[in-house]
């Protein structure tokens, strides 16, 4: 999946004016500075349980799910990023293989419901996605994040309203971060990554729930 990320990168590098592109940098690097990648839940750790709506508007518990099978729960920031629709399609085409190895999925935003249905919709993807309101789920996970002031401005001069698409104004988006919580409800594997751009690779995933 990482090779299709980075061609996201090369387009955007050609197509974005360098100072847009340095805000993005630094954004990057103060986020990696702020060591939120090591305040991410780690194996061994509990994960929080949660009860989120979903695109019909129900709410999915994970203690449900969890009496199912192994739970994978995928953090993204929205629809509106390129980076987090590659993601999902990743996992839409591996979700079959998936299921054969008896785990569920749920991937996790901060955006409306109706954001989320529109984004099954177009995608055709198979799992929930889920509503975590001001991302209060993503940071018991260690995965939520304020954005800067300077990087409002700049999505906000991009067109993207982060705070219509969330519906709420708290400016708070998770990492892309991925959480494999075993039937007992402890994180068997975890990864995320402060730069947007690189992404947990849903591969490593299926190998570890072959095991």
């Amino acid at each position: 999946m990482q090779d299709k990320l980075d061609e996201i990168t090369a387009q955007t590098r050609n197509l974005v004016q360098p100072e847009r592109l340095e805000l993005s940098e630094r954004a990057i690097a103060e986020l990696f500075a702020s060591g939120i990648e090591e305040k991410l839940l780690k194996p061994g750790d509990t994960a929080p349980s949660f009860a989120l709506p979903d695109t019909n508007g129900r709410t999915v518990s994970s203690t449900d799910l969890l009496a199912l099978g192994p739970l994978v729960v995928c953090f993204f920031r929205g629809r509106w990023c390129p980076y987090c629709v590659t993601e999902l399609e990743g996992w839409r085409d591996l979700f079959p293989a998936l299921r054969e190895r008896g785990a569920l999925l749920v991937a996790i935003s901060p955006q409306t419901v109706r954001q989320n249905d529109f984004t099954v919709t177009q995608h055709t993807l198979q799992f929930p996605l889920l509503r975590d309101e001001a991302g209060a789920v993503a940071t018991q996970f260690g995965a939520g994040y304020a954005v800067p002031a300077y990087m409002q401005g700049y999505y906000r001069s991009i067109l993207v309203n982060i705070p219509f698409i969330n519906g709420e104004p708290s400016w708070r988006l998770p990492v892309a971060a991925t959480f494999v919580i075993g039937r007992n409800g402890v994180i068997q594997w975890s990864q995320g990554h402060a730069d947007f751009r690189v992404r947990p690779e849903p591969t490593e995933v299926l190998k570890l729930l072959e095991q």
